[in-house]
């Protein structure tokens, strides 16, 4: 979004700024609703954004800024207004807007098999796979409504239990639906998301040729991972996850990597982070949601100084090994700090879950709640309407998040945790200590590493200096 910058136009530093100092005279400036959350300043940017903290036309900035040259003024008042840190005095109080995702996403549960006997699970186990023809109509019912609601891209979670059992059945789904996205003229999106215990070479190579991503749950190093994520045997599974992770890397392809926090593992967080960031390897940390099948894990239960001092601990690894990606969407569970946006997830907007029987639902934790089948004509328009399961309200809502900073980033969490804890919908996630205490140490992450790579292009996009 650019504004047009004209000497007559009336403007301000917009009123929802956040400041953090930085290294170097450098200060972090995070903008909770404008196109561009974060943005770097030298001491002379901050200086002039700092002058607009009443409303200005240009030529009156100029004159209370003396020590600036007129042009010096001008020229970072426009760069700081195309990436609205000022913005007109008529639109100082604008909130973020309820636009729609370019993209559908099903989840497609291949098979509630599993060899894996993992403590925070919320599945049942039964001995139950997704047949060939019931995966070709969910794929046929998630274009359906793709096409009815003009989505652009289809984006399809190949999942279970153990996807990687049911793996000629994922080649065969994705090239069924990379046909009817060419003949309906949408993009499409795959990614298996696996337990990691069953790769092989073939698989990998396989992958790599039908364009499909990959997602490998990593814990911990060793016994933490274990913890956590064990064969039925009792077996811990870390020693093969790690393998088949290098076994990735090494025929060229890159796993996102899913870091689930408990009690139990959160000690072990700095030396997985580190073993993580050496592959530069993307990861997501995600924090441990109790569910009707694990509730007798007492000692999973989140403790909150627990869990804040070891993910403060794993941002100081961070800080001492600076990625070249962003991690804004990566570092506090189910927050994404990278844009502005006013719900938790894609549930009841734009995400379906197709169980083994291709009945429809509106969270994959909730799979014993359908609301529709593959039979019917639009699943999204049903999900949508739907009253009874659980209901993804905007944080604008949520009466206890209106006021905060960080309402368009955490949103209130997840809605399906809160409504467990809490019995309502609207109200604030019973995570929100843990949130507030992280998300500043986030943004003073995303600052250092803008810095350290400032002179790439490639990395740094918009840095304001």
């Amino acid at each position: 979004m650019t504004e047009s910058f004209s000497e007559a136009a009336v403007w301000q530093a917009s009123s929802s700024l956040r400041r953090a100092a930085l290294p170097d005279s450098h200060t972090l400036v995070f903008n909770p609703s404008g196109p561009q959350s974060v943005a770097i300043l030298n001491s002379p940017a901050h200086e002039v954004l700092a002058g607009f903290r009443t409303p200005l036309r240009l030529t009156q900035a100029t004159q209370i800024l003396p020590k600036l040259q007129p042009q010096t003024v001008l020229s970072t008042a426009r760069e700081l207004a195309s990436i609205g840190l000022l913005v007109p005095v008529e639109n100082l109080q604008s909130t973020v807007c309820n636009q729609q995702s370019e993209t559908l996403v099903a989840w497609l549960h291949l098979t509630d098999r599993c060899n894996l006997c993992c403590d925070y699970c919320y599945l049942p186990h039964i001995q139950e796979d997704m047949s060939s023809e019931t995966g070709r109509v969910t794929v046929d019912a998630t274009f359906r409504s793709a096409e009815k609601h003009g989505f652009q891209q289809i984006k399809l979670k190949y999942s279970g239990g153990e996807p990687l059992l049911r793996f000629p059945l994922v080649i065969e789904l994705h090239q069924y639906a990379q046909a009817l996205a060419e003949q309906y003229g949408l993009s499409l999106d795959g990614v298996v998301l696996s337990n990691g215990t069953l790769l092989t070479t073939e698989i990998v190579e396989a992958l790599k040729t039908a364009g499909i991503r990959l997602m490998i749950s990593l814990d911990g190093q060793g016994d933490y991972h274990d913890r956590h994520r064990r064969y039925a045997s009792g077996r811990g599974s870390s020693a093969d996850v790690a393998e088949s992770i290098e076994l990735a890397l090494a025929h060229g392809l890159m796993p996102n990597i899913s870091i689930t926090i408990s009690p139990r593992t959160v000690d072990g967080l700095p030396e997985v982070i580190a073993w993580v960031l050496e592959r530069d390897l993307p990861f997501n940390l995600n924090f441990y949601r109790e569910n009707e099948h694990s509730v007798s894990h007492a000692d999973m239960r989140l403790d909150e100084e627990r869990i804040i001092n070891g993910m403060l601990a794993a941002y100081k690894v961070i800080e001492a090994n600076l990625p070249r990606h962003s991690l804004l969407p990566s570092l506090v569970d189910r927050a994404n700090l990278a844009s502005p946006h006013l719900r938790t997830c894609g549930i009841g907007e734009n995400y379906l879950v197709f169980d083994s029987r291709g009945r429809v639902s509106k969270c994959q934790m909730k799979m014993d709640k359908p609301v529709a089948d593959v039979s019917t004509p639009d699943p999204l328009s049903v999900v949508r309407a739907d009253q009874l399961g659980v209901q993804n309200i905007s944080v604008e809502e949520k009466e206890p998040c209106r006021d905060c900073q960080w309402r368009y980033w955490c949103t209130g969490g997840c809605p399906l945790e809160t409504y467990r804890v809490t019995g309502r919908y609207d109200v604030k996630s019973p995570n929100c200590t843990i949130y507030q205490a992280l998300f500043p140490e986030v943004l003073r992450l995303e600052g250092l590493r803008l810095l350290k790579y400032q002179d790439d292009p490639q990395v740094v996009q918009k840095i304001v200096l």
